[in-house]
C-alpha cells in the first residue's frame, strides 16, 4: 500500500515539475515574444511566419551584486541547437581565441601574437603568405590577423588562423571546453573540397634570421560532418555560373549553435564568471586584446587603416545601428562578431551603455532568402535582415533602460583606450 502511495506521489511531483519547466520555457519565449509584439510596425512580417525566417534569439540579462559580481538570466525565442543555420563569419571569434591559446600552450620563448610569421605551401592549391601590407612593418602576425577579423571580418585573416590551428585542434578544443554543438569544417570564401579542408599549411615563426618555431602541415585523420535534421536547404544553388536545381547540402558546412556562440563570447567578456570547464588558457593581456578589438570601430584603427566610406561605424555592428551609417554614440560600446552568408545574418554581442549603466548579451540569427536559391546574391539583407537585427537591438536596449537593478554595474573594466596600439 505504501509503495502505491509513494508511486502516486512520485507521479504528482513529476507532473508538477514538468508543468513548471514548461511554464519556465514559455516565460522565456514570452518575454522576447511580447517585446516583439509590442512593435507590430517593426516586427509583424517576422512574427507572421518566424519559421520561414528561421529566427533564433538569445537575450541574457546581467544583474550585479554589491561586489559587482554578475548573475546571468537568459531568455530564448525559438532557440534550438538541432536547427541548422549557416554561421558564416560568426565562427571567426572562436579561431581568434584558440590561436592565442595555442601560442600560450606552446610555451616557446619569443613566440607570441606579435611574432612575425610565414605561411608556406606544399600543395598546388595552397596559398603562401609572407607579407601583410596592413601591418606597420608589412609582416604577418597572429595579432594582425585577429585585428582584421574583429574590425572588419576579414576572410583571408580567418583562413590564416585556420592554417595555424588545424581543423582537428580547432574543433576538439571547443568540444573539450564544453562547446558541443560545433563543427568548423572549412575555410571561408575558399572553394576547396572537404578533403582539402582537412589539410592545413606549414607555418614558420621567426625573428629576423632566427627561426623560433616551425609547424609542419597537418591533416585531420577524421572527416567531420554535421548530423542534424534538415541539412538539405532551398530549391537550388548557383555553381560555376549555372543553376543546380536541387537543395544545397550543408552536411560538410560550418556550424555552431546559437547558445554556443554566445557562450564563446561570454568566455571572453566574463572569463572569471563562467563554468571552469569553459575557461580558456588565455592571459589577462589576451582577454584585454580581444575585448579591445571586439569593440573598436574601424575609424579608430591605425593599423590596419580603413576607408570610413566603406567601413562606417555600424558596418559590422548590426544590433541597434545596422540600419544607419551614422556614428555610434560614445556612451555605447558593442563587443561583437557578426556573420552573413547564404541569406543568414547573425550578430553576437555584449552591449554596454556607460552613461545609463546598462549591459546585456544578445545573440540572434535571421534567414532572408525568399527565392530559396543559394549563391545568386539575391538576399533580402537590406530590406528585412539588417533592419530586423537593428530593431531587435533597439527594443532590447529600451527594455534594459527601464529594467530595475538593485545595484548599478561598475563598467570600468570595459572602458578601453583605443588610441594606443
Amino acid at each position: 500500500m505504501m509503495k502505491a502511495k509513494s508511486f502516486v506521489l512520485f507521479l504528482i511531483i513529476l507532473t508538477i515539475t514538468s508543468v513548471c519547466l514548461s511554464q519556465g520555457r514559455k516565460k522565456e519565449e514570452n518575454l522576447i515574444g511580447e517585446l516583439l509584439k509590442s512593435r507590430p510596425d517593426l516586427f509583424k512580417t517576422i512574427l507572421d511566419d518566424p519559421a520561414k525566417f528561421e529566427i533564433q534569439i538569445l537575450y541574457t540579462q546581467i544583474d550585479r551584486d554589491k561586489n559587482n559580481v554578475p548573475k546571468f538570466t537568459s531568455y530564448k525565442y525559438r532557440v534550438n541547437p538541432k536547427e541548422y543555420f549557416y554561421p558564416a563569419s560568426s565562427v571567426k571569434l572562436s579561431a581568434a581565441i584558440l590561436s592565442l591559446q595555442k601560442l600560450n600552450e606552446l610555451k616557446i620563448n619569443n613566440l607570441n601574437r606579435n611574432t612575425p610569421l610565414r605561411i608556406d605551401s606544399v600543395e598546388a592549391w595552397q596559398r603562401m603568405t609572407d607579407k601583410d601590407v596592413t601591418a606597420p612593418d608589412s609582416l604577418p602576425t597572429i595579432a594582425q590577423f585577429i585585428r582584421k577579423i574583429l574590425l572588419v571580418s576579414d576572410n583571408d585573416a580567418y583562413n590564416s588562423l585556420y592554417e595555424f590551428l588545424g581543423q582537428k585542434y580547432l574543433n576538439e578544443q571547443l568540444w573539450k571546453h564544453g562547446y558541443k554543438n560545433v563543427n568548423l569544417i572549412h575555410r571561408l570564401s575558399s572553394p576547396l573540397t572537404k578533403e582539402q579542408n582537412r589539410i592545413t599549411n606549414p607555418f614558420t615563426f621567426y625573428n629576423h634570421d632566427e627561426i623560433i618555431y616551425e609547424q609542419h602541415g597537418q591533416k585531420n585523420p577524421k572527416q567531420y560532418k554535421n548530423e542534424l535534421p534538415n541539412l538539405l536547404r532551398g530549391i537550388g544553388y548557383i555553381q560555376d555560373d549555372s543553376l543546380i536545381s536541387k537543395p544545397k547540402d550543408f552536411t560538410y558546412s560550418n556550424y555552431i549553435a546559437l547558445e554556443d556562440l554566445q557562450n564563446v563570447l561570454r568566455a571572453v567578456i566574463f572569463p572569471k564568471f563562467i563554468p571552469a570547464r569553459q575557461r580558456l588558457n588565455l592571459t589577462q593581456d589576451d582577454y584585454k586584446f580581444l575585448q579591445k578589438y571586439l569593440s573598436m570601430l574601424p575609424k579608430e584603427s591605425k593599423y590596419p587603416k580603413y576607408d570610413t566610406t566603406k567601413y562606417w561605424d555600424s558596418s559590422v555592428k548590426y544590433f541597434m545601428y545596422g540600419d544607419t551609417k551614422s556614428s555610434i554614440p560614445e556612451n555605447i560600446r558593442i563587443f561583437n562578431k557578426i556573420g552573413g552568408a547564404y541569406g543568414y545574418l547573425i550578430d553576437n554581442a555584449y552591449i554596454v551603455d556607460f552613461v545609463n549603466k546598462v549591459e546585456f548579451l544578445l545573440t540572434a540569427v535571421i534567414y532572408v532568402n525568399n527565392d530559396r536559391i543559394f549563391n545568386d546574391d539575391k538576399y533580402e539583407y537590406d530590406e528585412i535582415g539588417v533592419p530586423f537585427l537593428a530593431n531587435l537591438g533597439k527594443i532590447i536596449y529600451q527594455h534594459e533602460l527601464k529594467r530595475n537593478r538593485k545595484f548599478k554595474p561598475n563598467l570600468y573594466d570595459f572602458v578601453i583606450d583605443y588610441s594606443t596600439p
